[in-house]
């Protein structure tokens, strides 16, 4: 009699729904812990940048876990080919959990930072590993089906981090711990489930292939890309042409030419083989994804502080109202992938979700301090529904186009460089940003001051008046200083913060326009009816 149970496939043939729904539970939980980590600290990072006396080093914390978890996401993809995907998973999912029990009692800033670069070593494998072993027991044909199930972890994420973030933030204590910390203790025991159920349903055949371990290409991308991320995040404090951020650009352009020597050399030992960039949909859909990160982030970052700063709501609201783009990615992704599975079709797609992204953050880039919330959220939608087309539409064309044995490098490089854009467009629009904001404001306090409704509140509020002789004394670094002043008094901030958020979104609208010329280009290759356990098995056979 067998010992295979339901859970596990037979090597060479396909799996039943059941089978696949067993094993999606625990990449589910996996993906669920890195999406609610996102969002949970995002909202609470002011409160725990303030107990641990740290405000002006807070960057440093999102940084680090930005760098490990960038880095780690193409060598996972590497090493799950080699040893398979559930060790890898199995680590990935440990390192958070050691990540985020090491956050939570951490004791000052520079701990924190160093914590959550242990957290984004975990975080590196939990996403691009879970939609390699989806591509290794799922068809290109049927995977769109189910990448509902996916969009619909990343919303619930994104309608609880906040919330959540926000409920434990505004605790003094809970169970007895001060209460910012469960921001990162809430992640063990869904780690912990998640560690159970993985090791119990993720048991998928592997043929262990003997390579060598491309350490000297993991050394060269780390040297090329952590001076990178860093005057990313620290060059508008900086200066960027100062002489740190030129230091920062030189070593980061030489360790990303010593990587690609080193890949080339290695060739299909290589963490990242060269080989594959010859491949058009490879090559030109990770070029996309590159440029989809960067407009992506143009929204996604701006939206929030539109939110909080210029209408005033608190980050937990903010998160709430963002609940129109999320229904708008699930409601996408799920009727693009019906569609898809039953055509077979999926380059329309990609191509009507860039253009609606376009056309979101042109018409983000119309609203003002008195435009009704209503009409933001709706753009909103508009934003969610072309991200649902392209996000997970892109990494099936990866997929589909690459080889059985490359399948977790061809994952990776999906959300690796969608990542690498995502910072580099989250840079750049904050730096737009806060280098229009404050002539964006001077001029507006300019206009105010000639008119007599101004000129009257100023006069009921002397200490202000004070602050903004010679503009001394006003940092828009901080706003809290407009909770509860005059509306009169503090419509120019608002006005000009968001005309420069305005910016952000037109430029993130001309940013997505070359996505969306780029999309035209992609080949549409028949999607494959076989999963990839199913074409190892048919190379097998063919070998044999």
């Amino acid at each position: 009699m067998s010992t295979t149970t339901d859970a596990t496939p037979t090597p060479g043939a396909s799996l039943t729904h059941r089978q696949i729904m067993t094993i999606l539970s625990g990449l589910l939980l996996g993906m669920f812990l890195a999406a609610l980590d996102q969002m949970i600290v995002a909202s609470a990072m002011k409160t725990i940048a303030d107990q641990l006396h740290g405000q002006t080093l807070q960057a440093w914390a999102t940084t680090a876990y930005l760098i490990t978890a960038t880095i780690t996401t193409p060598l996972y993809g590497k090493l799950s080919d080699i040893y398979g995907r559930k060790p890898l998973y199995l680590a990935a999912i440990s390192l958070f959990l050691v990540g985020s029990l090491l956050s939570g009692i951490a004791t000052s800033m520079y701990e924190l930072a160093a914590f959550r670069a242990v957290q984004g070593l975990g975080a590196g494998g939990l996403m691009s590993l879970a939609f390699a072993i989806m591509a290794d027991i799922i068809s290109p044909r049927e995977r769109s089906k189910y990448s509902a199930y996916f969009m619909a972890v990343f919303g619930s994420a994104s309608v609880l981090g906040p919330v959540i973030g926000g409920v434990f933030a505004g605790l003094s204590t809970f169970l007895g711990v001060t209460g910012w910390r469960w921001v990162f203790l809430v992640n063990v025991p869904i780690a912990l489930l998640a560690l159970f159920v993985v090791a119990r349903v993720l048991n998928i055949p592997h043929q262990r292939v003997n390579h060598r371990i491309d350490f000297g290409g993991a050394i060269a991308l780390t040297v090329g890309l952590v001076p990178l991320l860093i005057v990313a995040e620290q060059g508008r404090e900086w200066g960027w042409a100062s002489t740190t951020s030129i230091a920062m650009y030189v070593i980061g352009v030489l360790g990303l030419v010593a990587f690609v020597w080193v890949e080339n050399r290695m060739g299909d030992e290589a963490m990242l083989p060269m080989r594959m960039f010859r491949n058009h949909t490879f090559s030109l859909g990770n070029t996309i994804n590159f440029v989809l990160g960067i407009g992506m982030f143009g929204g996604m970052v701006s939206i929030p502080l539109y939110l909080q700063i210029v209408k005033g709501v608190t980050p937990t609201t903010a998160g709430l109202m963002l609940l129109p783009m999320t229904f708008g990615i699930m409601s996408a992704t799920a009727i693009a992938g019906k569609v898809t599975s039953k055509t077979g079709r999926y380059k329309v797609f990609p191509i009507i979700g860039a253009g609606l992204m376009t056309i979101a953050l042109f018409l983000l880039s119309t609203i003002g301090t008195d435009t009704p919330s209503w009409l933001v959220m709706g753009y909103m939608f508009v934003m969610g529904a072309g991200l649902g087309q392209c996000m997970q539409t892109l990494l099936l064309a990866i997929q589909n186009d690459a080889e059985p044995r490359d399948m977790g490098v061809a994952t990776a490089s999906a959300t690796f460089f969608r990542q690498i854009g995502g910072t580099v467009g989250t840079a750049v629009f904050l730096s737009i940003l806060f280098t229009t904001v404050g002539d964006k404001i001077a001029s507006g306090l300019r206009t105010a001051l000639q008119t007599d409704a101004f000129k009257a509140a100023l006069a009921q509020n002397p200490e202000f008046a004070k602050m903004l002789q010679g503009g001394a004394g006003v940092d828009i670094n901080n706003t809290e200083f407009l909770n509860g002043l005059d509306p009169v008094l503090a419509k120019p901030f608002l006005d000009g913060f968001s005309s420069a958020i305005d910016t952000v979104f037109m430029t993130g609208g001309i940013v997505m326009i070359a996505a969306f010329v780029l999309v035209w280009f992609l080949r549409e290759k028949p999607l494959s009816t076989r999963s990839g356990l199913e074409r190892v098995a048919d190379a097998e056979s063919i070998a044999v």
